[in-house]
């Protein structure tokens, strides 16, 4: 029973009539919000029961069989019942009921109470003491992505980044003809080629680190409004304070609440970083997949792993889907960060009503590019091969060679050995000393590719 009367529950529920009201209210997707915020909502509840016993609000007693409670929340021991669908509320209010209730009744369980009893703790008078759900539910949101961010992407992104690093080193000396537009350039080593994605996922980790930075400041304390009307002036800080030491991440309260609970800008900032993420990885895919086609009317300078077939009807076929894997989540991952942006902006007055599909579209975002990852590092780079033949192959026959000439003979005859090399078919080498433009020695030494991959060319 709630405020607005009875409600039939499911015997196994541990949520109570306001929870059951949004399940009947909000039947649309069928997806609950994330794991990964509901065990944040936990911690987020830990916290407050902890401040409201430090500030005499709260017995020891009913502070201590709350956080019992909460951290199980937390641990994700109860997430089966917070089955509340992603698209209800825009404030999340369903959801923090549906924590307030739970928490309540385990406590009656624990205190061998009847479920329901709201004994020995009230749902809203002690678990949500000093609390509203606009300022719970957007410190649960930043708190929760935060700890994603930290604990599952950035780990994800540094092995990929390792990987990339030891085929990065493999391939060092192994020279190969870079590519402009999907041109012929300059020859480059594979090594330099994957230095520079080893880079991206380098800066990818800087960006994850600089979205937890851009979630620094939870809404805590603000309560309905942002005046904080029924809360006490000490209770954001130690509820910051203890969420700090039981993160590890430099938490602080909002320097504005009206700002912290009326725009979602932290949200889209985060969005931001991992769309950008996400272009890096795709990237990357794009180009691997590119270097390894073929085998023999492709490029054809990488080898992938064999991970499956490829073709109902090809026989042998092989195709890169770790990549494709890849390229599609990074596509998804951009739409729901777009998704996001949107969100964003659809704030009115001292509210975003869109938290809940923020929160959705954040934790998919980053568990899909930690997982792609973290696939992609194991069953494709790992594996890399190359195929040095196939690269002193591609360089030999390259037209573009011809840029180290200029310095030689300028560039409008260096073009001219160009593109008599390409109509006739034969070498820059052929051509230029059958124009008489250079001596032997000094032309065989500007055609080696080895010494054009440093400045200077010497």
């Amino acid at each position: 029973m709630d405020s607005m009367g009875v409600m039939v529950l499911p015997d196994e529920a541990l949520y109570g009539a306001s929870t059951q009201r949004a399940v009947l209210n909000f039947p649309i997707c069928g997806r609950p919000l994330p794991a990964g915020f509901i065990r944040g909502l936990g911690l987020v509840k830990v916290a407050c029961a902890r401040a409201n016993e430090e500030l005499g609000r709260l017995s020891a007693a009913k502070s201590g069989l709350i956080q019992q409670a909460a951290r199980e929340v937390a641990e994700g021991k109860l997430t089966s019942h917070f089955p509340v669908d992603v698209f209800q509320t825009g404030s999340g209010t369903s959801t923090n009921m549906n924590a307030n209730e739970v928490i309540a009744n385990r406590v009656s369980q624990l205190s061998g109470m009847a479920i329901g009893s709201k004994k020995p703790v009230h749902p809203n008078d002690d678990v949500n003491l000093g609390q509203s759900s606009n300022d719970i539910i957007p410190s649960a949101l930043h708190l929760s992505v935060a700890l994603a961010l930290a604990q599952t992407l950035r780990p994800a992104l540094l092995h990929l980044q390792v990987a990339l690093a030891n085929r990065a080193g493999a391939f060092a000396s192994v020279i190969k003809i870079g590519r402009t537009h999907l041109m012929d350039a300059t020859p480059v080593t594979l090594g330099q080629e994957f230095s520079g994605y080893v880079r991206q996922v380098e800066k990818a980790v800087e960006r994850t680190d600089k979205a937890v930075a851009a979630l620094r400041e939870l809404a805590v304390g603000g309560t309905a409004v942002g005046t904080g009307i029924n809360g006490h002036p000490a209770f954001a800080g130690k509820v910051v304070r203890i969420l700090k030491e039981e993160t590890g991440l430099a938490f602080v309260e909002a320097r504005d609440h009206f700002e912290a609970q009326a725009a979602r800008d932290d949200a889209v900032e985060v969005a931001g970083h991992l769309a950008t993420i996400a272009a890096s990885l795709t990237k990357i895919a794009n180009d691997i997949r590119l270097l390894g086609s073929g085998p023999r009317s492709g490029l054809g300078e990488l080898r992938l792993p064999s991970t499956q077939p490829g073709s109902s009807i090809m026989p042998g076929k092989v195709n890169p889907v770790m990549c494709e894997m890849l390229v599609q989540g990074g596509i998804y991952t951009q739409g729901l960060c777009q998704m996001v942006v949107v969100c964003g902006r659809e704030g009115q007055l001292e509210l975003n009503a869109t938290i809940p599909l923020i929160a959705y579209a954040l934790h998919e975002a980053i568990e899909v590019l930690a997982a792609g990852a973290r696939q992609f590092a194991d069953a494709c780079v790992t594996g890399l091969e190359v195929d040095e033949a196939r690269c002193r192959e591609l360089v030999a026959r390259s037209l573009m060679l011809v840029t180290a000439l200029n310095p030689h003979i300028g560039y409008d005859a260096a073009a001219a050995v160009a593109k008599e090399a390409l109509v006739t078919g034969k070498t820059l080498r052929e051509v230029v000393l059958a124009k008489g433009l250079m001596i032997e020695s000094v032309l065989d030494a500007a055609l080696d590719p080895a010494r054009m991959l440093r400045p200077g060319g010497a």
